[in-house]
């Protein structure tokens, strides 16, 4: 156990996540994603939802405020437009860490493409429908 740093962040996420660089993208993606033949490495957290395991990164992760979108959630597939309660929740989240970010969106073969070529994917045990989201890793400024 670490002081400030939520439990379910274990060695094996909290290793990746110290590893990335600026600009490194880590997916927390549900369970009914294809996550294992994506290619990333792969940290499972099944029984976790989504919203739980994007706050713990959160408390630890800077968002790359040097974009137009470094948090994006899959659209809706036949209706981009339509946002589900739990894209909703991530940036509630999202905004509760990073207050100047938002949540922007992909179609969904584009983001599965995305997760494809990033840094490593968490499967969650998440059970709300399109309960996915990339996360754009940023910088860490020198106090004073």
């Amino acid at each position: 156990m670490l002081k400030n740093i939520p439990p379910l962040l274990g060695p094996d996420l909290l290793g990746i996540l110290r590893a990335m660089g600026h600009g490194d993208e880590i997916a927390i993606v549900d369970a009914n994603y294809p996550a294992d033949s994506a290619g990333p490495v792969l940290v499972r957290l099944d029984g976790i939802s989504a919203t739980d395991v994007l706050d713990a990164v959160l408390t630890v992760m800077p968002l790359d405020d040097f974009v137009d979108q470094a948090a994006i959630c899959m659209q809706v597939v036949g209706n981009e437009a339509k946002r589900e309660p739990v894209m909703d929740a991530f940036e509630a989240i999202i905004k509760q860490h990073e207050p100047a970010m938002g949540l922007g969106s992909l179609e969904r073969f584009a983001f599965y493409d995305r997760v494809k070529t990033g840094y490593a994917i968490v499967q969650t045990g998440e059970s709300r429908l399109y309960g996915n989201i990339i996360l754009k890793k940023g910088i860490i400024r020198p106090k004073g």
